[in-house]
């Protein structure tokens, strides 16, 4: 018999008693001891022994939050295989193992190395194992046993939200459920009371209660009206340790809004209402508003406003204006105020929504009289119509009554009216109207064919008012007359076969007609009277207002005639009979056995198709040849534009110079070049003409030098009469014009002509001798001071 050893954990709790190991309920119990199973083997016949294993420990419990200033002692692991001599090594794997809980490896205790909190983790499973320290071997089996983290009181209840909020409707009875509040508390609900939780109300009282159970918030007074309060805190405590002292506590705020019903009906806030309206006043025009008050809102304080009674129920209205719960009295017909002057309503006010549960509070409606006084004003004319009809036959002559409208002023004075036409509504002037009684009469004659209604617009006038007028259509309908002749419906494009036979249908034709007679158009067709003899063709009425054109031959040859020209006459059957006359053209075609046209004569198809081809291209080359030549007198025209004579300044040929001052001496040099006038030689060199495109290069003919004639007037008729006689001179006038002072001034010239070129210094005191008509001059040029200056 083999006897097996067990492992041994004993466990001191940290209140100093002893946590037994509890043994397992497939294990045996404290004391071990063997239990012999005699039994013979099908081999050998050896007798077989059962050892039953001794104490199976599973379960510890620890403290939680454990505050000491050591760690933790857990419990010791212990075998009887050891022997005390250090060979055995004991082992820990699990949960925590190393790091929460440590042991010993030499003794087996086991401690807790920190503090545990059972909100985040209640239980650990450990393993615990011995091994021989020489062999490595395990002397015991590895066993299994759960620490349990016992709970404290350290977590107070939490509730669920920080605030609530929850609504009720006003007028609700005692104990109404509101809404419920929830506290959970993180402790073990297991152990102890440290997570039962009560309820309690801090602030709400008496108007609300809760269940110290369950949480749930009720109402504690009837009939609470919201127009009285509408809003409400409550605070309400959840406790642990079932509400006794020590216990911790948390709190949350409820608000509560208490909701509307239809508790209250409208009111009127005063009995009577007086408003005033002129006669005037077209239907739909507001008068005034009236207001009844209800406490309650939304759907609650809607009202609608009716007419109950009063003898103006038909004469004016009442509408609610949804947006501010008013309602408003509006014109419902045409007020006269020669008619009524003073109407009384009785006005209802009414809930939309009422709320049965409250009908017997009384009616939720409730009424007041509007009294409204009718003004007098001064009206427009008004007409005995509100429109007109007139027809007129289309033959009235001009000057003719069609017509007459009436009008009258409603007023009491009784006003006279004139009459007379809106022109814009008859822009040709047809008709007319006598401003005193209203008749209309025609100003020019009228076709229905053209216009077979007119719309015209009468406005009648007050004369003692203008202002007051007023406007009513007249419609005009023109009724016909046989005034029009019918003729043929369309344009036919008539054919004969040349091989057609005696009393064969070539066409088919009809007519239409302008006028409309009542009973309908009837038309009559037949040749005119001088075609009847020895007709070709014939015309056969079908008495549906068509007509059949049939061939009275057999054979018709276009080389004779191409074309046949048809007469017939159109009759219509009211009265003045109408008639015309309508050509019909035929042209003579070759056409296969069956009739189908093969071709025709040249003139006979360019007739209807217009223009031909060959005719479009000679006039498109005709277009062409007037752009071309369009095109070649523009481009002459601009070869023969001459460009202007005087181009420039620098041109130095025999120009018109004009100045009318005195000058400035030999220093004014702004209007001509004095050098090149003195100088002719200056100028004669060879330059073109810049007046016109030369068209060969020519010398410029010399003339004799100048330069040595002082005498300037001498010089310019020598120069005229050079431009005259030379035969090398433009074609075309040139005016040259020289100021020359004459001989006759007493201050001889004044011109710097007869100057030298040359500066030099020159007297001019003598310009103070001749007056103060040269004091300017004399105050310009007389001193020193001036020409340095």
């Amino acid at each position: 018999m083999r006897t097996h050893s067990f492992l041994t954990v004993l466990l001191w709790s940290s209140v100093l008693y002893v946590v037994h190991m509890m043994p397992s309920q497939k294990r045996t119990n404290k004391h071990s001891h063997s239990e012999r199973i005699t039994g013979l083997s099908e081999n050998d016949g050896k007798t077989l022994h059962r050892t039953k294993r001794g104490w199976m420990w599973n379960q510890f419990f620890l403290l939680e939050e454990y505050t000491g200033p050591d760690t933790q002692y857990v419990g010791k692991l212990h075998t009887d295989q050891d022997k005390g001599d250090g060979n055995l090594k004991y082992i820990l794997t699990g949960d925590g193992a190393g790091s929460l809980f440590i042991i010993d490896e030499n003794t087996g205790d086991i401690h807790a190395a920190k503090k545990l909190d059972r909100e985040e983790k209640s239980l650990y499973v450990l393993r615990a194992k011995a091994i021989d320290r020489k062999t490595g071997r395990q002397v015991e089996p590895e066993s299994e046993f759960i620490i349990k983290i016992h709970d404290i009181n350290d977590n107070e209840p939490k509730f669920t939200k920080d605030m609530y909020t929850a609504s009720i409707p006003e007028m609700s009875g005692v104990g109404t459920s509101v809404i419920q509040v929830t506290a959970t508390d993180a402790d073990d609900a297991n152990y102890g009371n440290s997570a039962k939780v009560v309820y309690s109300i801090l602030q709400g009282q008496p108007y609300f209660s809760v269940d110290p159970e369950t949480g749930i918030i009720k109402t504690a007074l009837p009939d609470m009206s919201r127009e009285n309060r509408e809003q409400y805190q409550v605070v309400i405590q959840a406790k642990d340790m079932g509400g006794q002292m020590g216990g911790l506590s948390g709190t949350t705020t409820v608000n509560i809004t208490l909701t509307d019903v239809n508790d209250n009906p409208p009111r009127f806030p005063q009995s009577s209402y007086q408003f005033s309206s002129p006669e005037s006043a077209p239907p739909g025009t507001p008068l005034g508003r009236i207001k009844a008050n209800d406490p309650d809102v939304g759907e609650n304080a809607e009202i609608e406003y009716s007419i109950s009674n009063g003898d103006g129920s038909d004469m004016f209205d009442i509408i609610t204006d949804k947006d501010t719960q008013e309602g408003i009295i509006t014109v419902k017909k045409h007020l006269d105020f020669e008619n009524k002057v003073l109407y009384t309503l009785k006005v209802e006010a009414s809930n939309t929504h009422p709320d049965p549960r409250f009908l017997q509070l009384g009616p939720f409606k409730d009424t007041a009289f509007v009294k409204i006084s009718v003004e007098d004003t001064d009206e427009p004319p008004v007409f005995s119509r509100p429109w007109y009809l007139i027809e007129v036959d289309e033959d009235a002559k001009e000057g003719s009554i069609i017509g007459q409208v009436v009008a009258q002023d409603p007023d009491i004075a009784k006003n006279a009216i004139k009459y007379s036409l809106d022109r814009h509504t008859d822009l040709d002037r047809i008709f007319n109207i006598y401003s005193g009684n209203g008749s209309l009469f025609l100003s020019k004659p009228l076709d229905r064919e053209e216009t077979p209604w007119h719309n015209i617009t009468v406005i009648a006038t007050e004369i003692n008012n203008p202002k007051q007028s007023s406007q009513i259509p007249v419609f005009i309908r023109i009724l016909d007359i046989n005034d029009h002749a019918p003729e043929f419906a369309n344009y036919y494009e008539t054919f004969v076969c040349e091989n057609a036979k005696a009393g064969q249908l070539i066409q088919t034709v009809s007519a239409i007609d302008k006028d409309q007679p009542p009973r309908g158009h009837k038309f009559f067709f037949e040749l005119v009277p001088e075609f009847a003899v020895h007709p070709n063709f014939s015309v056969v009425d079908n008495k549906d207002n068509t007509a059949g054109i049939m061939t009275r031959r057999n054979g018709y040859s276009r080389s004779k005639t191409s074309t046949y020209l048809l007469p017939i006459i159109i009759f219509d059957n009211d009265y003045p009979i109408q008639s015309s006359t309508g050509t019909l053209t035929i042209r003579v075609c070759a056409c296969d056995s069956r009739g189908n046209m093969q071709s025709c004569s040249a003139e006979a198809l360019l007739l209807p198709a217009g223009l031909s081809t060959g005719a479009l291209v000679a006039i498109l080359l005709c277009i062409i040849i007037l752009l071309i030549l369009v095109v070649l007198f523009t481009a002459l025209k601009r070869q023969r534009k001459k460009e202007p004579l005087i181009i420039s300044k620098d041109d130095v040929r025999d120009n018109i110079v004009t100045y009318n001052d005195e000058g400035g001496g030999e220093e004014d040099t702004q209007a001509f070049d004095i050098g090149t006038l003195r100088n002719p030689e200056a100028r004669e060199e060879s330059k073109m003409r810049r007046d016109v495109i030369p068209e060969a290069i020519f010398q410029i003919r010399r003339t004799a030098p100048l330069w040595e004639n002082i005498d300037v007037q001498d010089f310019i008729h020598r120069r005229l009469k050079e431009n005259d006689s030379d035969p090398a001179a433009p074609p075309y006038d040139s005016l040259a014009t020289y100021a020359y002072e004459g001989n006759d001034s007493v201050a001889n010239s004044l011109s710097s002509l007869e100057s030298l070129t040359t500066e030099g210094n020159q007297d001019y005191d003598y310009l103070s001798d001749w007056g103060p008509r040269f004091k300017k001059l004399a105050d310009m040029y007389g001193g020193e001071d001036s020409d340095r200056d």
